[in-house]
């Protein structure tokens, strides 16, 4: 019984020491949202899908490109001229140099409107990244919700499980003094003790439960896994939802249903793109040079420069490839085919998971109900027990069963409490409501 006693008093002020601070639902959302990496990297490829949005990225600007080049020369020369116009040339260390520099533009005018479709492809690239943010951060905001009310739910049984253990230490005191005074049996005595170390077992087992929830929380959050906290103890349910509307919703703004119909836009973009490549494409193209020479060899131009501006068009057109433009065209069109059965998939996969948890809702919903009818008239009993076990009328067996039937119609309340708002939980996440 010591050692239960000390292992209790150690998660007990491991829990409670520091002043807790009180831990608000929003709060821990709010620190979840800030801290957790998988949506920071969300948010950081968010960044490269905008930055990739660019009317450059395109097509829709000119590529001007620069060059320059500068050679050096050293030459032996061993010359015989015809007609003896001049003496031959023999020399040595000959040094000659020249160099060019330029810029040269190209322009796409006409591609088919694949520019335009290039375009579009980005926005949606960069609205799925959005939609791909979206349904993380709802599925985190799902998972702290979650996590947070199985705090209170653990929090509620611990509590449940100390009032059973101070019932059993009131009988385990009345039992001792029966005893010693020898109006009790040495078996009530001893059955009492047994039932006491029971229940502090049972609530020491349920405060390392509490604790191990709170540190999952904490990692959640990416704070230090240790951190003491506490939570409203109240499992509060919103006014009760409505399936049609659940439905309606879920197939209107779903994140993940949107994802995929964002996918198929940009299935049907890249068919759109591959068929444009299929016509002329017409470039502007335009440069400039400058070139000059230094010929140290005593014949020909000593010394020049000279610069040339050019430009004009150019068209080009894929005549054949043998048949793969083709073939990425029709493989094209069947991943748009592949991207509506997605969406299809997805409304039916979703109408299910509506369906599943709303009846776990509404089972929860009626247990509740039931449950708290149990509780009520479980304290009332227990009352009564003890009184009649006090005054030597009830046994202390039908007292160890009344107080376990009322510790289990309380977990029982706790738990149909719970359950419900999961199940609350998850369908307004379906939805797509929890932003």
């Amino acid at each position: 019984m010591k050692l239960f006693g000390l292992i209790s008093l150690f998660i007990l002020t491991s829990l409670s020491s520091n002043a807790q601070d009180m831990l608000r639902l929003e709060d821990a959302i709010q620190q979840g949202l800030q801290n957790q990496y998988s949506i920071q990297i969300l948010k950081k490829r968010e960044i490269q899908a905008a930055n990739d949005n660019s009317l450059g990225n395109a097509g829709f600007l000119p590529t001007i490109t620069g060059t320059a080049t500068k050679n050096y020369t050293v030459s032996g020369l061993d010359q015989e001229f015809f007609g003896g116009l001049r003496a031959p040339l023999v020399q040595s260390g000959v040094k000659s140099n020249n160099g060019n520099a330029g810029v040269a533009m190209a322009w796409t005018l006409y591609d088919g409107k694949g520019m335009f479709v290039l375009r579009d492809r980005f926005k949606e690239l960069q609205n799925l990244g959005a939609k791909q943010t979206e349904t993380s951060i709802e599925n985190l905001i799902a998972q702290i919700s979650t996590l947070y009310y199985d705090i209170i739910r653990q929090d509620l049984r611990v509590n449940n499980f100390r009032k059973g253990l101070e019932i059993s230490n009131d009988r385990l005191k009345l039992a001792k003094d029966r005893y010693e005074v020898g109006q009790g049996s040495k078996v009530d005595y001893y059955s009492a003790q047994v039932d006491y170390n029971e229940d502090m077992a049972l609530l020491v087992a349920q405060e390392q439960s509490d604790l191990n929830t709170k540190i999952s929380l904490n990692t959640l959050l990416v704070r230090p896994h240790l951190t003491t906290f506490q939570t409203l103890a109240v499992i509060d349910l919103l006014p009760k939802l409505n399936l049609g509307e659940l439905k309606e919703m879920a197939l209107k703004q779903n994140p993940a249903l949107m994802v995929a119909l964002v996918s198929k836009k940009i299935s049907d973009l890249d068919t759109r793109n591959l068929k444009s490549q299929q016509t002329p494409q017409i470039d502007l193209l335009a440069g400039y040079a400058v070139n000059n020479v230094v010929n140290g060899a005593g014949f020909g131009v000593q010394r020049g420069s000279s610069d040339v501006f050019n430009y004009g068009l150019r068209a080009t057109i894929n005549i054949f490839d043998g048949y793969n433009q083709k073939r990425r065209i029709q493989n094209a069109k069947i991943n748009a085919e592949i991207a509506q059965l997605q969406i299809e998939d997805t409304k039916n996969q979703l109408i299910a998971a509506i369906e599943r948890s709303y009846t776990a809702y509404e089972n929860a919903l009626n247990l509740i109900s039931l449950e708290t009818e149990n509780y009520t008239i479980a304290k009332q009993n227990i009352d009564i027990a003890f009184d009649r076990f006090k005054i030597g009328i009830a046994t202390s067996y039908e007292l160890r069963e009344v107080q376990r039937n009322a510790v289990a119609a309380e977990t029982r309340l706790i738990e149909a409490r719970y359950a419900a708002k999961s199940a609350e939980i998850e369908l307004i996440r379906l939805s797509g409501n929890l932003l």
